[in-house]
């Protein structure tokens, strides 16, 4: 059995990670799965969370909501509606959008507004991780 599996995230508007290894984080709809090589076949819903990976330069952090994840003996692929790098995420314009998410809660669109603090707050702890 390979020490390492390859790693694909992407979005419908680009490719965000395609990289060899060695363990992936990622946040499901029913909560994280933890996927290591020669790990199962398995076909799962995305939720809101920060999916994190390990290479030989350390653990890297994503930001991700909504999607599918496809898991095979040597391949993960994650189709994610938003995948965000630690490294590209403005904190305090993350912390702003929970804020107003959460002042929208109560309004005409609550499960819009619930969804949109979800990454809000995926995007906060992604960055604070990083």
């Amino acid at each position: 059995m390979a020490d390492t599996i390859e790693l694909e995230v992407a979005t419908p508007a680009r490719q965000v990670v395609r990289e060899t290894v060695t363990d992936v984080e990622i946040p499901g709809k029913d909560g994280y799965l933890g996927i290591l090589p020669g790990h199962a076949a398995l076909l799962g819903l995305l939720g809101a969370g920060t999916l994190a990976y390990s290479t030989g330069g350390g653990k890297r952090y994503v930001a991700i909501q909504g999607g599918f994840v496809e898991v095979s003996e040597d391949h993960v692929r994650v189709l994610a509606d938003i995948a965000e790098p630690a490294g590209e995420i403005d904190a305090a314009r993350a912390q702003a959008d929970l804020v107003r998410a959460q002042a929208e809660a109560a309004g005409a669109d609550p499960e819009a507004a619930l969804k949109a603090a979800a990454l809000a707050q995926a995007r906060i702890e992604t960055a604070r991780r990083a």
